[in-house]
C-alpha cells in the first residue's frame, strides 16, 4: 500500500532523509520511531505531499505521488505534528468545511459527520466554537476530520502528543478499531508504548538512516536486549546511552 524507494530529502549541505526505503502492507499499521532531528517528520511530510523529495519515490496504493498527487492524496488522511483549525468555527462547521474539501456530497454526509463526532467523543461540543475545545478536544477533532473521506492510507505524526491518559486511551481504542477496518497507518510517534501496542511493524530512522525495520520480536532479537522493553531496544538500536554513575555523580557535585 506504501512504498518509499530511496528516499532523499537534502537541505543545502544537510541531508535529512538519506536513501530510505520501506514497504508498508495494507491494513498494516506501521510505526515510525526515531530521535528527535533523524528525519521522521521530514520523511511524512513528504509521505503526505506537503514536501518534495530531492530524489526517490513515493507509491501509495500503486500510485506514484509525484505523476498523480491529487489521486493519492484523495487516498490519505493526513495529521501533522501542529494540525491547524479555523478556531471561528464549530466543531459541526469545520467538520463540514473539510467535507466540502474532500468532495462529499449526499444524503449521508451529515450522518457521517455526526458518527464520528460520536467516535471521537465530541458530539456534545459540535455547536462550541472550537476556539472553546482543550487542547486534546482539537486533536481529536483533526483526526475525525482526516478519516472523514474514507482514506485508504492514514498518515499521523505524533498522534498522543498533549493528550491527557483519558484522550490517549481513546485514541489508542481508536487505531484498535482502524486496525480492523484494512485502514493502513503510517504513524511516527515518540510515545514507545503506543507503538509497542499496536504496530505490526516497527522502522527505526536515525541521522536520516533506515537502521532498523521489523516486528517487535525481530527487533528485540535485532538489538540482541534481554530487557523486553521497546524503550530499551529503541535507545541500543539508536546507540542513546543511559547517564553512566559518574555522570550522575558529577551532576549531583554541580548542584
Amino acid at each position: 500500500m506504501i512504498r518509499l524507494e530511496e528516499l532523499t530529502k537534502r537541505f543545502q549541505q544537510v541531508i535529512a532523509v538519506n536513501d530510505v526505503s520501506l514497504k508498508v502492507a495494507a491494513g498494516e499499521i506501521y510505526g515510525f520511531l526515531g530521535p528527535n532531528g533523524a528525519g521522521k517528520t521530514t520523511t511524512i511530510k513528504m509521505l503526505a505531499g506537503i514536501m518534495r523529495p530531492t530524489s526517490g519515490r513515493i507509491l501509495i496504493d500503486g500510485l506514484d505521488l509525484e505523476k498523480h498527487p491529487i489521486e493519492v492524496k484523495q487516498r490519505v488522511g493526513f495529521i501533522p505534528d501542529r494540525p491547524f483549525l479555523y478556531e471561528k468555527l464549530t466543531g459541526l462547521e469545520f467538520m463540514s468545511f473539510m467535507a466540502n474539501l474532500y468532495g462529499l456530497n449526499g444524503k449521508g454526509r451529515d450522518k457521517r459527520i455526526q458518527q464520528f463526532l460520536e467516535l471521537f467523543e465530541l458530539a456534545e461540543w459540535g455547536r462550541e466554537l472550537v476556539g472553546s475545545y482543550s487542547h486534546g478536544m482539537k486533536q481529536r477533532l483533526i483526526m475525525s476530520a482526516a478519516l472523514l473521506h474514507e482514506p485508504r492510507v492514514f498518515v499521523v505524526d505524533e498522534p498522543l502528543v498533549g493528550l491527557d491518559p483519558k484522550g490517549a486511551r481513546l485514541i489508542k481504542r481508536i487505531f484498535s478499531k482502524l486496525k480492523d477496518s484494512s485502514l493502513t497507518v503510517f504513524m511516527s510517534t515518540h510515545t514507545l508504548e503506543i507503538a509497542e501496542e499496536l504496530c505490526d511493524r516497527i522502522g527505526i530512522i536515525h541521522k536520516g538512516k533506515l537502521i532498523a525495520e521489523g516486528s517487535y520480536a525481530e527487533l528485540q532479537q535485532m538489538a540482541g536486549q534481554e530487557d523486553p522493553r521497546l524503550e530499551s531496544i529503541f535507545l541500543h538500536l539508536t546507540g542513546a546511552e543511559a547517564f553512566s554513575t559518574e555522570e550522575i555523580g558529577f551532576i549531583r557535585e554541580q548542584n
